[in-house]
């Protein structure tokens, strides 16, 4: 819905009458006028996504919360000014980067300049220090005086560094877990606060610490092995022995390289074996998913990647981020998060994008310290077990994106994006990215690592039981297994006709005995 057709519906400046009134296709849930982000992103035609949430100031005395809906009371109508509405949304809607930044590049600087003049409120402060921040540039205002230090970000609504730099000017700590090259937020939530109570990372060791070592080290080659294949099935693909063992070796170092362009690109030469119909590298033109129409000229995009002129800035920017919310303090899988997904809508390469997006998450779990030393997380085996719910959470950003991306296709088949879009990926909110992550987390820590482990030691107590019968090649005690997993314990006429067909009554008795007993319940 076009800005123009929008506001056709709301005549009177924003003011909307009736219960199935519609604002930007989200229909209203009562009489009233949109305020705060809402009408700076309609008044001003800024092209950037609405917000999760949204206020209306309701024609009525009444508040109250809905889940798409804030609704404040009449008497709570902030003004008809720019610095009307930004102070309400940064008081009662939080902080909106992306809707902010635009902002900043349409508004006048002077009327913000006079209106803050002698505010000394924290909202006032908060909107003074982002205006900066986002700009890079002065407003003209003398730094303020002896008024106590208060946080960019409030602890208590999103995931911020505990303790960020000072600044004295504003009065204002930056506690922001990025820059302002690339800073994704994360709001805390019910589901997040729980995961992180869970106390993921003890239940891990705690889980390896009751296992023998060594039984410890082949779960760990098992899964990373299954993380490998199951990263390469999520793109629909089907590697071979070599390629995934190549791939599962590069996940195994996760976090032992400090993350840089020039890392991406060492990675991505990894997982592309056959490079000889991509352009390696960080791309030089137009990227995007989807696909062509049937002549295979036009480009049919469901998401389109970031302008190749804006890669190299946001790529350092990752690569800050990381290291700034990990050495501040925040949770691991947070930062995971936020920086894998931001990496995939990014979409620096031509080919090899969502295998290093999930590398990333290993990557960050390491170097903060998540992980047990020498185990990685199959968080992809578990990704592809729920490849629905992540096709949801990717496209929770990638989606609302499209609307806001001029674009035209190229002669080659690829597309051309006509309009500056680096704040569609700069900002975002990646709630529920953290959230979904630290539920995959949650998963691999408290079933499929529990499980490898108690599948391997099963394994061992059956081929041991088998050794005291016979003397049989491991291979040949695997394959037996296989046939008594098939047969629910007992050995089929078939194995017993041809591959073991040399078993007497006797030893078939004592094998199914002791597969029971492996397998009974402890």
């Amino acid at each position: 819905m076009s800005r123009e057709e929008n506001l056709s519906k709301a005549p009177n400046g924003g003011v909307f009458r009736g219960a199935a009134m519609n604002f930007y296709g989200r229909k209203l849930p009562g009489p009233g006028r949109i305020a705060g982000y809402g009408w700076l992103v309609s008044e001003l035609g800024l092209r950037v996504p609405m917000p999760r949430r949204l206020s209306l100031v309701s024609d009525h005395h009444e508040r109250r919360s809905e889940p798409e809906w804030e609704i404040f009371r009449s008497q709570q109508w902030p003004g008809e000014a720019v610095f009307d509405h930004l102070m309400f949304a940064i008081k009662n809607e939080g902080i909106d980067l992306r809707v902010m930044h635009e902002v900043t590049r349409i508004a006048d600087p002077s009327e913000i300049s006079r209106a803050l003049t002698g505010a000394t409120g924290l909202f006032a402060r908060r909107l003074w220090f982002f205006w900066e921040w986002l700009t890079g540039e002065k407003l003209d205002l003398p730094d303020l005086g002896k008024v106590k230090y208060e946080p960019a970000l409030d602890p208590k609504i999103y995931f911020a560094i505990p303790s960020g730099d000072r600044s004295p000017r504003h009065k204002i700590i930056d506690n922001l877990p990025g820059t302002s090259v690339f800073c994704p937020l994360v709001q805390r939530s019910a589901r997040l606060d729980q995961l992180i109570a869970r106390q993921l990372p003890a239940r891990a060791r705690e889980v390896t610490e009751k296992a023998p070592q060594h039984i410890v080290s082949r779960a760990a080659a098992f899964l990373l092995l299954d993380d490998s294949k199951a990263s390469f099935a999520i793109e629909q693909e089907k590697p071979g022995p070599q390629r995934a063992a190549r791939w599962a070796r590069a996940i195994g170092e996760a976090g032992s390289h400090q993350l840089s362009q020039g890392e991406l690109e060492r990675l991505q030469q990894v997982v592309l074996q056959d490079t000889r119909f991509v352009k390696m590298g960080v791309r030089k033109e137009g990227g995007f998913i989807g696909g062509h129409t049937r002549d295979g000229k036009t480009p049919e995009p469901v998401h389109i990647s970031a302008r190749h002129e804006d890669l190299a800035d946001l790529l350092e920017g990752i690569a800050l981020y990381e290291a700034r919310a990990l050495e501040g303090g925040v949770d691991p899988m947070v930062v995971a998060a936020a920086l894998s997904f931001g990496f995939v809508y990014i979409h620096p390469f031509e080919d090899g994008n969502g295998r290093l997006h999930r590398y990333l998450l290993h990557h960050v779990l390491a170097r903060g310290g998540f992980n047990p030393a020498g185990l990685i997380f199959p968080i992809s085996v578990v990704v592809y077990r729920r490849i629905e719910e992540y096709s949801d959470v990717l496209k929770s950003v990638s989606g609302p994106m499209m609307e806001f991306i001029d674009w035209k296709p190229t002669a080659q088949g690829n597309v051309e994006v006509l309009s500056d879009t680096a704040v569609l990926y700069r900002f975002f909110d990646s709630t529920m990215h953290a959230e979904f992550v630290a539920d995959c987390v949650r998963e691999t820590v408290e079933q499929d690592l529990p499980r490898e482990i108690d599948h391997i030691e099963r394994c061992d107590r059956f081929k041991s039981s088998v050794d005291e019968v016979l003397d049989m090649p491991a291979r040949m005690v695997d394959l037996l297994r296989g046939f008594l997993e098939q047969g629910n314990g007992k050995l089929s006429r078939r194995a017993l006709r041809k591959e073991f067909s040399a078993l007497t009554e006797e030893e078939v008795a004592l094998i199914e005995e002791a597969y029971a007993a492996a397998w009974s319940s402890d």
